[in-house]
C-alpha cells in the first residue's frame, strides 16, 4: 500500500543490562496509587469536565480510596485554580489525602500554582520539562547541560517558593518528561542534579516520577531502563520512584506491572486509562490483575457499575463491554462447552478453597455481577429473533442488554413447554418481569421542578400498604428520583445503562422508556410507556425497583 512504509521507523535500541534481577522477582503488594483522572485524563477530554463533574469525579476518587490524587494544573487552567481553591477553601481533603499539582519548570507558573495551594495541609507539587533527544534536539533547541539547567532551576524554584509557605506540608515531584526516550545515564543525572537542590531524605523523600510519555518499546526494556534508574541513582533511598505509562502500544499495565517488579514504588494513572492518544495506565486493569493473585489492591473496586456510572458521567465516554475485569460481557460464556466447564466448575467449587473456575479468573460476586448473566444463550436467532417480533409486533426496539435478558426468559419457558413460543406469550413475559406493577411499590404523582440548576422532584410512593412523600434532587429527573428512592430506602442505586424511543407519531405517539439499575450489587432491568417522556422513565425504575424485591422473593 502507498505510504504505508515500515522502513521510515526503526527499532529502540534496547539497554545493555547484563545483570538484570527484575525477571526473578514477583509482586507481593500494591504499589503507592496516584489518580491523575483530573488533569492528564480531564486535558485529554474533547470536553473538559465542568465544575460539578470535577467535584463527582473527586468524590469518587475519595470513595474508591486513593490517597494521592493530582487535581489540575491551576498556573495554566482558571477552572483548575478554582477547583483547588474549593477543595482547600471548602475542606474538602480528608486527613489521609494528598492533593498534587503539576506545574511547568517556570518561575511565574510555579508562584501562581503555590497561590492556589496557599493553606493547604500537605500537597505535592509536580515539576517537569522534557529531557528526550528529540525534545532536546527539535523543540527546544538545548543540548543536555541546558535542559539539566533548566530541570535544576524548576526545583530551585519550588524549593524556594514552597519556603514562604512554612505552615502547609509539602513533597516535592519530579518528572524527566518522555523518561523511555531520554538516555539513561542522562535521566539519572538530572534526577540526581534536582535531588541535590531539594536535598531529600529517607525520612522526607522526594518523588521522581518516570513518564514513559510515549510508549516506544516493550514493557521489558521500560523495565530495564526502570532498573538501571533504580539501581544508578545516588541516595536511592531517599526518592519514590513513581511510573506513569502511556498506552500506546496497548502494554502500559504489563509495563507499569514490569516496572513495579524492577524497582519502582508508585504508580500514576486513571480510571479505565483515559488520558492522552491512546490513554494512560488504567488503574482498574492493574489493581483487579492484582487482587486476581490475591494480592489487596487497596482500593474500593467492589461495585465497579457505580463507578462505571460516575465515570461516565464525567467524562462522556464509554466503557467497553470487553473491558478488562469490568466490561459488561467479560464473565459471559457465550460458547457451549465454556458453559457446561462453568456450570460444572461452579458446582464443585467449596466456600472455603480458593477459587478454582473454568473460564472465570476471578468470583463475579465480587464485584456485583451474579451468576444469572454468566452463562448466556449464544444463538443470534435466539435474541435476535426475540427483539425481531417485539419490534415487528409490538413497536419495542429493545436495548441490547435487555434482548439478552428476555431471550433467557423466552428459552427457559420455551423448554418448560417443549414448543415454540408466539408473539403473544413473549410479549406477556416480557410484561411480566419488565412491566411496571403495583407491588410492593407504586407511584403516584409527582412533582418535577428546576432548582438552582439541578432537577428536584417529590413523589407520592406506596409500598407495602404504606403512603409516603419522597423528595430527591440530581442532574435529570431520574437521577432526582433514584436519590429520593436512596434516601427513602437506604439502598445503593445506579443507573447501569438507559434508553427511550416513541411509538407512533403526532399527538398519539407514546415514549417507551427501558433502564437498567444495579440496586445494592445486584442488577435489575425494567421498561414502562407513557404519553410523556418523564413519566415513562420513571415509571421504568418503579418497575426495576419492584423486580428487586421479586428476585428477593424467588431466593427466599
Amino acid at each position: 500500500m502507498q505510504g504505508f512504509d515500515h522502513r521510515k521507523y526503526r527499532p529502540m535500541a534496547p539497554l545493555a543490562l547484563t545483570r538484570r534481577q527484575w525477571p526473578e522477582k514477583t509482586l507481593s503488594q500494591a504499589p503507592r496509587w496516584a489518580s491523575v483522572d483530573l488533569r492528564d485524563g480531564n486535558q485529554a477530554l474533547l470536553e473538559p469536565m465542568s465544575v460539578a463533574q470535577k467535584r463527582r469525579m473527586w468524590e469518587l476518587l475519595v470513595e474508591v480510596g486513593f490517597k494521592e490524587i493530582e487535581v489540575g494544573f491551576p498556573s495554566a487552567s482558571q477552572p483548575d485554580y478554582d477547583f483547588v481553591r474549593w477543595l482547600i477553601e471548602e475542606n474538602r481533603i480528608p486527613e489521609d489525602v494528598t492533593i498534587q499539582v503539576l506545574v511547568q519548570a517556570r518561575e511565574a507558573l510555579i508562584q501562581r500554582s503555590f497561590e492556589a495551594l496557599r493553606g493547604v495541609r500537605r500537597a505535592i507539587v509536580h515539576v517537569y520539562n522534557s529531557t528526550s533527544t528529540v525534545q532536546r534536539e527539535r523543540v527546544f533547541g538545548m543540548d543536555r547541560a541546558g535542559i539539566k539547567a533548566m530541570a535544576v532551576a524548576g526545583a530551585q524554584m519550588v524549593r524556594d517558593e514552597a519556603a514562604k509557605y512554612p505552615d502547609s506540608e509539602w513533597l516535592f515531584q519530579y518528572s524527566p518528561e518522555s523518561f523511555s526516550n531520554t538516555e539513561m545515564d542522562y535521566a539519572v543525572e538530572v534526577c540526581a542534579a534536582v535531588m541535590e537542590v531539594w536535598q531529600p531524605s529517607a525520612e522526607r523523600p522526594c518523588i521522581l516520577n518516570l513518564p514513559a510519555t510515549v510508549e516506544s518499546s516493550t514493557p521489558n526494556v521500560f523495565a530495564d531502563q526502570v532498573e538501571y534508574f533504580c539501581t544508578h541513582l545516588p541516595n536511592r533511598e531517599a526518592a519514590i520512584v513513581s511510573l506513569h505509562t502511556h498506552n500506546d502500544r496497548g502494554t502500559a499495565v504489563a509495563a507499569a506491572e514490569l516496572g513495579l517488579l524492577a524497582g519502582a514504588d508508585r504508580v500514576e494513572g486513571t480510571l479505565m486509562g483515559n488520558g492522552e492518544r491512546t490513554g494512560n495506565m488504567d488503574i482498574v486493569t492493574m489493581a483487579m490483575n492484582l487482587y486476581s493473585q490475591g494480592i489487596d489492591p487497596e482500593l474500593n473496586l467492589a461495585n465497579p457499575d457505580a463507578i462505571i456510572e460516575t465515570y461516565t458521567a464525567c467524562t462522556g465516554l464509554p466503557v467497553h463491554p470487553r473491558h478488562p475485569w469490568i466490561g459488561e460481557l467479560v464473565y459471559t460464556a457465550f460458547s457451549g462447552s465454556h458453559q457446561d466447564a462453568i456450570r460444572k466448575s461452579l458446582a464443585r467449587q467449596g466456600e472455603e478453597e480458593h477459587w478454582q473456575v473454568a473460564y472465570l479468573p476471578i468470583d463475579p460476586r465480587d464485584i456485583g455481577r451474579d451468576y444469572q448473566a454468566v452463562i448466556r444463550v449464544n444463538s443470534q436467532s435466539g435474541k435476535g429473533g426475540v427483539a425481531f417480533v417485539m419490534e415487528r409486533d409490538h413497536g419495542l426496539q429493545l436495548p441490547r442488554w435487555m434482548q439478552v435478558e428476555l431471550a433467557q426468559i423466552v428459552q427457559r419457558e420455551s423448554e418448560r413447554r417443549s414448543s415454540e413460543v408466539d408473539s403473544a406469550t413473549i410479549y406477556q413475559l416480557f410484561c411480566e418481569h419488565f412491566g411496571v406493577s403495583d407491588n410492593p411499590a407504586a407511584m403516584g404523582d409527582y412533582q418535577l421542578d428546576r432548582k438552582g440548576g439541578v432537577d428536584v422532584i417529590a413523589v407520592q410512593w406506596q409500598i407495602d400498604g404504606n403512603s409516603h412523600r419522597l423528595q430527591g434532587e440530581g442532574e435529570g429527573a431520574i437521577a432526582a428520583f433514584i436519590a429520593a428512592l436512596e434516601a427513602h430506602g437506604g439502598q445503593r442505586i445506579a443507573v447501569v445503562d438507559y434508553s427511550e424511543h416513541a411509538i407512533g407519531s403526532g399527538t398519539d405517539a407514546e415514549a417507551v422508556a427501558y433502564i437498567q439499575l444495579n440496586v445494592d450489587g445486584r442488577r435489575v432491568s425494567g421498561a414502562a410507556r407513557d404519553h410523556d417522556t418523564v413519566s415513562a422513565s420513571l415509571r421504568a425504575v418503579v418497575a426495576a425497583y419492584n423486580r428487586v424485591r421479586m428476585l428477593q422473593a424467588q431466593a427466599a
